[in-house]
């Protein structure tokens, strides 16, 4: 790939995961203010569709793949992936939430080279499993890993298999459809469990933190809906691990946490993946 294109689809990348963590950020407050984890997953569905539909242009012809079994597939992997980390986040530090979150990339890697054909090399395989130790750093297995981090690592996989459901699928569907189908399908999904029987008070900063909340999850994997259909899975695996900067600056600004020594070099570690993969690729691009 052109260092130009890389260049552009890493930029898109990283807004995207910015976005993601603005809402994953409120999503947090919300969570810390009492508010279930699941009510919070559940509202950013259900507006999301608000906000999205008038622009998804949606299709007579398009209502029938609302039951194709890799739409639905999608959205039940993003549905489940929000619950697990909106979990993980009512207990833990949001930046070593999105480390253990990023087993997904690895997860991502490995289904899209099992199912997609997509190719590998030696030199982003070795990167992207240096950023599997990372993982291992943060989520500390066997020796001070927590429940919540657990649903970090959980999290992770859900969006691994979600990403490269999303490259299955980005070139049979419109972007813009795929957006609309998994935030209708999670909202339904999830109202079982995600409508309250007693509705929270609708505070002016509950309602605002609500908004930012799907706002920031919609556009960002809508853009990253539209990047996965201009560059492949293992190309856009590493570059997830640019949220981390996004995360680690997210935590320490608005909730004053600082990852521990140990979880620290997991990140390092993980960014330093990042990065070594962007250089394997680019030199494989020449």
């Amino acid at each position: 790939m052109p260092i130009a294109a890389l260049l552009h689809v890493a930029g898109l990348v990283f807004i995207a995961m910015t976005f993601v963590v603005f809402g994953d950020t409120a999503g947090k407050l919300l969570i810390l203010d009492g508010t279930s984890p699941m009510f919070v997953a559940w509202s950013r569905f259900a507006l999301g569709v608000v906000l999205i539909f008038p622009f998804s242009r949606l299709r007579r012809d398009e209502l029938r793949h609302f039951l194709n079994w890799k739409v639905v597939l999608r959205a039940v992997f993003i549905s489940a992936g929000i619950c697990s980390i909106l979990t993980a986040l009512k207990t833990e530090p949001i930046a070593d939430v999105f480390g253990a979150f990023f087993i997904g990339p690895v997860v991502s890697y490995v289904l899209a080279v099992m199912f997609l054909g997509e190719s590998i090399s030696r030199a982003r395989t070795m990167f992207l499993m240096l950023g599997f130790v990372g993982v291992v750093l943060v989520v500390k297995p066997g020796f001070g890993a927590t429940p919540g981090i657990a649903f970090a690592v959980l999290a992770g996989c859900f969006y691994g298999a979600y990403l490269a459901t999303t490259r299955a699928t980005s070139g049979v569907f419109r972007p813009r459809f795929l957006m609309i189908s998994q935030l209708i399908i999670g909202a339904i999904i999830l109202a079982p469990v995600g409508v309250p029987t007693e509705w929270p008070p609708f505070t002016p900063s509950a309602v605002t933190l609500v908004f930012i909340g799907a706002l920031g999850s919609s556009v960002g994997n809508l853009i990253l809906v539209y990047t996965n259909s201009i560059a492949s899975a293992t190309i856009i695996a590493p570059l997830v691990y640019t949220q981390l900067i996004s995360a680690t600056a997210m935590g320490v600004l608005v909730f004053g946490e600082w990852p521990d020594q140990i979880a620290l070099v997991g990140l390092v570690v993980i960014a330093c993946s990042g990065f070594g993969t962007l250089f394997a690729i680019r030199q494989s691009s020449r």
